[in-house]
């Protein structure tokens, strides 16, 4: 397939020109030519070194992730932008990057995964950015205690020794829980919107040290499940629509522990 090509299916499937005035980072494709052809692409959470290397001893043409090299501009090519672009081209290897598209798309974005192991129904779009959403918001199949969603969120991909990740539990909402917004990565700041929308739970990556006493007073469950471990499941969802388009494909896990 032509890269090309496959950038304009990803950027119209995702609806990337949507967000672009409101995310930092430059989503589409960062770096390469697309006059070049594909056969096999790679997904990460993170352009790295690390990840980048690994995609390509994996033979990648191109590497996809959550989050890329530039965020609103690169002045100067040095240091560590400099090693991470030069891995790209040494490898002949392309970047494409899809990060709040990638949060809220209903489908296949993190919260859209985040919310279906967690088993939420009758979803609707959350977490309002300018004109856009970023995250979601739904009802459990029946009332569920912090303690079987934690074990849920517990068993997400997230620890660089390969256990599971742990999640942090700010438990200050009602015994039994079922109505759960999701914001992946660090959605502390969408706390209020969640209890505006008569939320029991916040599912999150990460939080502020604010995040406490708004939740005390709120009677609002927050869970912090990681921000790389509520993360993986856009670039996987990407993974599984590649491999429909008829295209290989390969994960490249690189947990963080964050």
């Amino acid at each position: 397939m032509e890269l090309s090509e496959y950038v304009d299916r990803l950027d119209d499937r995702l609806d990337t020109a949507a967000y672009g005035d409101v995310d930092a980072s430059a989503n589409g494709l960062q770096v390469g030519s697309d006059e070049g052809e594909i056969e096999r692409v790679a997904f990460a959470v993170d352009a790295a070194r690390a990840t980048i290397e690994a995609a390509a001893d994996a033979g990648a043409d191109l590497l996809v992730v959550h989050h890329g090299l530039s965020w609103g501009g690169i002045e100067r090519v040095t240091g560590r932008a400099h090693d991470r672009i030069a891995a790209l081209i040494e490898n002949d290897l392309a970047l494409y990057v899809s990060h709040l598209p990638l949060d809220g798309h209903p489908d296949l974005g993190n919260a859209a995964g985040v919310a279906e192991a967690v088993g939420l129904g009758d979803r609707e779009p959350f977490g309002e950015i300018g004109p856009v959403t970023i995250g979601t918001i739904g009802e459990t199949a029946e009332p569920l205690s912090a303690g079987a969603i934690r074990e849920t969120l517990d068993g997400f991909e997230g620890q660089p020794d390969g256990e599971a990740s742990p999640t942090r539990v700010i438990d200050f909402g009602p015994d039994r829980i079922e109505r759960v917004a999701v914001v992946t990565g660090s959605g502390a700041d969408w706390l209020d919107e969640a209890v505006a929308a008569d939320a029991d739970a916040l599912i999150t990556g990460e939080g502020k040290g604010k995040l406490y006493h708004e939740a005390r007073e709120a009677g609002l469950t927050v869970f912090l499940a990681g921000h790389y471990a509520t993360e993986t499941f856009g670039v996987r969802s990407l993974e599984s629509l590649s491999s429909e388009w008829g295209l290989e494909t390969a994960y490249v896990s690189h947990p963080t522990g964050l």
